[in-house]
């Protein structure tokens, strides 16, 4: 991680000097710029001017149109590259985990917020709350999306209800598409749900228990949070691009 981080400051200052003035060597850019591509647990905060400026001199044909003034182009290149850096410098944190919290970060809900950041938290020392926070983190994620739209979900519904609901109202219900591999991998996501919310029944600490009960172990806690983790970041950048193509 502390190495990708590294490759992608490089990249930042190589661009920075390079829209100031000096003339900095294409082929160091070309192979930073193929470093930050191939990750694609990162691809979400890849600043977009680096994946369409296949080399300096389209670089350069950009920055200089858009920006005239030296300080511009640094405080434009510093302000694209913010997201991606502070991803790359959460401690801890797989890069997957990083780019679900800039995008919940930029949610404005305070209980999905809460939601993420317990089920990380818990993962290795609560796999229990953990698993009980990822399932929440999705409710939380398809109340908003639906209070949102103005639909109505009820007083108690359950997650697979939710998400169906919210499922419909984004265009991602299977039976809302017609090529065979659409709808088997939306099919997939509702299987999804129903799984998180089966393994929240049946080893998280929402339900009381007997005296033999089966304990999640951490890698329950990891793979419950992750997929719930991904689902999110899906749901909430679908719901923001069919935000942005109504405006």
């Amino acid at each position: 991680m502390r190495e990708l981080h590294e490759q992608a400051l490089s990249l930042q200052n190589l661009l920075i000097s390079h829209a100031t003035g000096n003339a900095e060597d294409d082929g160091e850019f070309l192979r930073l710029r193929q470093v930050v591509l191939s990750q694609p647990s990162i691809d979400a905060v890849v600043p977009r001017f680096v994946k369409t400026c296949r080399n300096l001199a389209q670089f350069w044909q950009f920055i200089k149109v858009e920006y005239g003034t030296y300080a511009e182009r640094r405080q434009f290149i510093w302000n694209e590259f913010r997201p991606m850096l502070e991803v790359l410098e959460r401690s801890g944190l797989a890069p997957s985990d990083g780019v679900v919290s800039f995008a919940i970060e930029k949610f404005d809900s305070s209980n999905v917020q809460a939601a993420w950041s317990k089920a990380l938290d818990r993962r290795s020392t609560d796999p229990e709350g953990a698993i009980t926070a990822a399932r929440s983190l999705l409710e939380s994620v398809c109340k908003h999306i639906l209070d949102d739209v103005n639909v109505e979900y009820g007083d108690a519904p359950d997650l697979t209800r939710l998400y169906r609901l919210t499922a419909e109202q984004l265009k991602l219900a299977p039976s809302q598409h017609t090529e065979q591999v659409f709808k088997q991998i939306l099919g997939g996501c509702t299987a999804v749900v129903e799984g998180l919310g089966a393994l929240r029944n049946r080893l998280s600490d929402s339900h009381g228990k007997g005296k033999v009960a089966a304990k999640p172990a951490s890698r329950h806690a990891e793979l419950a949070v992750n997929l719930a983790g991904a689902l999110a970041l899906y749901l909430l950048a679908t719901h923001s691009a069919r935000n942005e193509a109504e405006t």
